[in-house]
């Protein structure tokens, strides 16, 4: 099957182009300020519209701060080396999960320490839509025609552009969407709406995208200046998808058996309803008496 040849540019005017692949990321981030609004809407939600703002608006920092340094630092350090100023061209791709959830992850603290809320209560409230972005930010790879499966003959199997050998491959980038993405956000959105102890949801999460990633990492070619870490068959993805599976797993465990739930923030306490001026008259003829 031959690749589709999308056009990377989905709209120009001019000079001025908007790239697919950061059309992707923006739906990504409204999908969970949507998805959030509606969430913080439920009698039992202990968060605000505008707190669920605030946070989508930190996520995306981290996502794009984090997202690229860490694409950087794992797999392109020395084309960083070569050219610098590849590390502000995000819209020609390159960013890493491993390191958008680590700029995530720091974004959290921040936004937890300025709220005055708990750690994991601001985790667990927005990891459920993340896959959402996940989801999106494949489907970029795949119009980018990069990040390329291995060599297949499956009747789905595609020949993209790029790729010097010209061979049937698997569009391991639809995989990743429906895996990392669809796959994973359904499952934690239905267990999330339930109550769970604090923690529960994002170890999930990591678990299940660390798992998610190891599979699809056995369809998609390595990156060709790191190829196999190990084995010839272990790759960068996987090595850094299994310390999330582990953690996901403890967190998991460590949260069921030490039970924390939300609270509701505290009610201002009640003011007094002001006097009438009957009763301030007859307070004051009692203390002339």
């Amino acid at each position: 099957m031959q690749y589709p040849n999308i056009d990377p540019v989905a709209i120009s005017l001019g000079p001025l182009q908007v790239h697919w692949y950061g059309l992707t990321y923006l739906f990504g981030f409204l999908a969970a300020w949507w998805l959030g609004t509606l969430r913080a809407r439920r009698p039992d939600s202990h968060w605000t519209a505008q707190q669920v703002s605030d946070l989508v608006f930190y996520g995306a920092l981290g996502v794009i701060v984090g997202g690229r340094l860490g694409y950087t630092l794992f797999y392109n350090f020395s084309g960083f080396l070569a050219d610098p100023l590849s590390l502000v061209r995000i819209w020609q791709g390159g960013m890493s999960f491993h390191g958008g959830m680590i700029g995530v992850l720091v974004t959290f603290w921040i936004f937890a320490r300025r709220t005055g809320k708990r750690y994991f209560e601001v985790a667990d409230f927005i990891v459920p839509m993340v896959p959402l972005g996940l989801a999106a930010g494949r489907i970029g790879n795949f119009i980018n025609g990069e990040l390329w499966g291995r060599a297949s003959d499956l009747p789905w199997a595609m020949v993209f552009p790029a790729d010097p050998l010209q061979i049937a491959r698997h569009p391991s980038q639809l995989y990743q969407s429906l895996l990392e993405g669809l796959l994973l956000f359904t499952v934690l959105w239905l267990y999330s709406s339930k109550r769970r102890p604090m923690a529960a949801v994002t170890g999930l999460f990591g678990a299940g995208y660390g798992v998610c990633r190891i599979i699809a990492e056995f369809f998609r070619e390595p990156d060709a200046h790191i190829g196999f870490i190990a084995f010839d068959w272990l790759t960068m993805g996987q090595l850094l998808s299994l310390p999330m599976v582990i953690a996901g797993v403890a967190m998991m465990v460590w949260a069921y058996r030490n039970p924390v739930f939300p609270q509701p923030p505290a009610a201002a306490p009640a003011t007094a309803p002001a006097a009438t001026p009957e009763k301030r008259r007859k307070k004051k003829g009692a203390a002339r008496k």
